[in-house]
């Protein structure tokens, strides 16, 4: 069987199991560039489909892209340490994902996105925080994340997001 042609026609990029894979380059909020670019304005580093992440690697890499304002990476690497982890610390990676997902969607301009993630991500972060004997990996403050994210979604939701800047969206982690 053939690969499925996307909508310019072009033929899907798939991996080995036939799941969908993007191998095209992305500027520096996720979206692909078009099909003959080589790389983003600035080499916009790609975070690879299988990286695999150990909890302290992902909080290393993914907070430093979230304060560096690179929310769109940073989520690749939380999705990556929630995919790989099992458990309840799942639900801590997944949250963290979210939250820079939020973070992506205030910076490409979408308000009600930025919203809506920001506070699911905070939700499932605290989630997790509140769990007895929880642990974390050094330098992440879960408490601190989730209430930064909410501090956020409701400026953004208060204010609307020409009232918050660009360094108010570089999240850190503790």
């Amino acid at each position: 069987m053939s690969p499925q042609p996307d909508p310019a026609g072009q033929p899907r990029d798939r991996d080995s199991a036939g799941r969908p894979r993007n191998a095209r380059a992305r500027d520096e909020l996720g979206r692909p560039l078009p099909r003959n670019a080589t790389s983003a304005a600035g080499d916009v580093p790609q975070i690879p489909d299988d990286l695999v992440v150990t909890p302290a690697e992902a909080t290393a890499l993914g907070g430093g892209m979230l304060a560096e304002g690179r929310p769109f990476h940073a989520h690749e690497v939380f999705e990556a340490a929630w995919k790989s982890s099992s458990g309840p610390e799942r639900e801590l990676w997944r949250g963290l994902a979210q939250i820079a997902v939020g973070l992506t969607h205030a910076r490409r301009g979408n308000a009600r996105g930025a919203v809506a993630l920001l506070r699911r991500g905070a939700e499932r972060v605290r989630g997790y925080a509140a769990g007895p004997g929880r642990r974390y990996p050094d330098g992440l403050d879960a408490e601190f994340v989730a209430a930064s994210a909410d501090n956020v979604a409701a400026r953004i939701e208060r204010d609307g997001l020409s009232a918050v800047s660009p360094a108010d969206l570089c999240l850190t982690l503790c």
